[in-house]
């Protein structure tokens, strides 16, 4: 009698440990790993997705179970030890201390730790038994589940559950890789970089109108030629009177093939038949919208505006590009050095120098929602245009004022303000 209480003990004891795993392992199982696996044919994948598709199932057939073992096993305990010392309350002692340290150790705390150590494979392992005891209890979980939501509203806890998004849970994801040492701070900066273009518009990234290098359609056309010719940019744009009046673009390869057939005499060069028709873009357009653009129109390059139509900069391709993979660079380029690292461990930056540039840099978090150059930070929390030598304290930061040209911030020095 005593044998056949013991043995009955055991197999609910591992039943109680297989459904205490069972939850661990497809509650922390990796829904991205279980699809790809899906997707390469892996059957024991598609059991596990199912499950993680309604949750609430599984979870419903998983406590049932293991509520069910484990009072099934407290009941035969206690007749176990009745029939060893008697009806009373010794037998009830000793069953509840003796299955109240069992279940804790073999069936909750021994099979939960080595599930979360292995969550995937284990997932794979129990997915279809589970599967099974979900079909096979579903009415019971329909009952219970509908009580639960009833009591739940009696008790004023009902409302309307707020999903994480995808794109929540995939920075989640990359900022905890990134703090326990499994993603580099580059890759970190190309992922998240990705994912921020939605929330950037051009401006954000624009080169700025007064850092565009532009030429004047009236000047000789052997300097035209030979400005173009010397200049680290493919893409040109070209004025007439005032610099607002952009009235084309001009492209390098365009200008050599109307150029080489001409021999040396530039002078009847027409550059109305080779300028390219300018392209004009909103500042408020979001960056993902305008990359989206760039790649189904085939062009690189585009002028941006105001409201009133006025020229605010310039965005190209690779601006867009840059604030994914970083700053490219290649043997034509002008490398313009915005921001140096002091030995100190302060930075000088020019005025005009991104925000999110500053951050790339140094890794920290200086605000970019206010303002998107160094300079317009510091002159929307000073409140004041600064003068050179002037000290200010925003946001654990230190700004001091190194340079000022007429009413532009052009030289700061940033460092990190110490807090005990």
């Amino acid at each position: 009698m005593i044998a056949g209480y013991l043995i009955a003990i055991v197999i609910l004891l591992c039943l109680s440990a297989f459904f205490s795993g069972s939850e661990t392992a497809l509650t922390a199982a990796s829904r991205a790993r279980m699809h790809q696996l899906e997707k390469e044919g892996d059957k024991r994948a598609r059991a596990v997705n199912r499950l993680l598709a309604n949750r609430e199932d599984f979870i419903g057939a998983i406590l049932l179970g293991n509520n069910l073992v484990n009072i099934l096993a407290s009941v035969l305990a206690t007749s176990m030890f009745t029939l060893l010392f008697g009806a009373g309350g010794l037998a009830l002692v000793a069953a509840t201390a003796v299955m109240t340290i069992t279940v804790l150790i073999f069936s909750e705390v021994l099979p939960k730790t080595y599930a979360i150590s292995r969550p995937d494979s284990f997932a794979l392992l129990v997915a279809r038994p589970i599967g099974i005891v979900v079909r096979g209890a579903s009415w019971i979980i329909q009952l219970i589940r509908f009580i639960v939501k009833i009591l739940l509203k009696l008790l004023g806890l009902a409302g309307p559950v707020t999903p994480v998004s995808a794109e929540q849970e995939i920075r989640g994801a990359i900022d905890l890789h990134a703090m326990e040492g499994g993603v580099e701070s580059g890759d970190r900066l190309r992922l998240v970089g990705a994912l921020d273009l939605k929330e950037l518009t051009v401006e954000d990234v624009m080169i700025h109108r007064k850092n565009i290098q532009m030429l004047n359609a009236d000047m000789d056309r052997r300097q035209l030629v030979m400005k173009a010719l010397a200049s680290p940019h493919t893409r040109l744009p070209l004025y007439r009177g005032e610099k607002e009046e952009i009235i084309g673009i001009l492209h390098a390869k365009d200008l050599l093939r109307a150029a080489l057939p001409m021999g040396g005499d530039l002078s009847k060069l027409d550059l109305d038949t080779i300028l390219r028709k300018p392209w004009f873009v909103p500042e408020t357009t979001q960056v993902k919208d305008q990359l989206d653009q760039f790649l189904s129109k085939g062009q690189h390059f585009a002028l941006v505006v105001d409201e009133y139509g006025e020229l605010q900069g310039m965005i190209t391709l690779e601006d867009i590009l840059e604030e994914i993979v970083g700053a490219i660079h290649d043997e034509h380029d002008v490398q313009i050095q915005g921001v140096r690292v002091q030995a100190d461990g302060s930075v000088n930056v020019d005025g005009w120098v991104p925000i999110r540039d500053v951050n790339r840099a140094t890794g920290w978090a200086l605000p970019d929602e206010e303002a998107v150059t160094v300079a317009g930070l510091v002159i929307h929390e000073a409140q004041t245009i600064p003068e050179p030598g002037q000290s200010f304290v925003f946001h654990g930061y230190r700004f001091n004022i190194l340079r000022r040209q007429r009413n532009q911030v052009t030289g700061v020095n940033i460092s990190k303000v110490e807090t005990n």
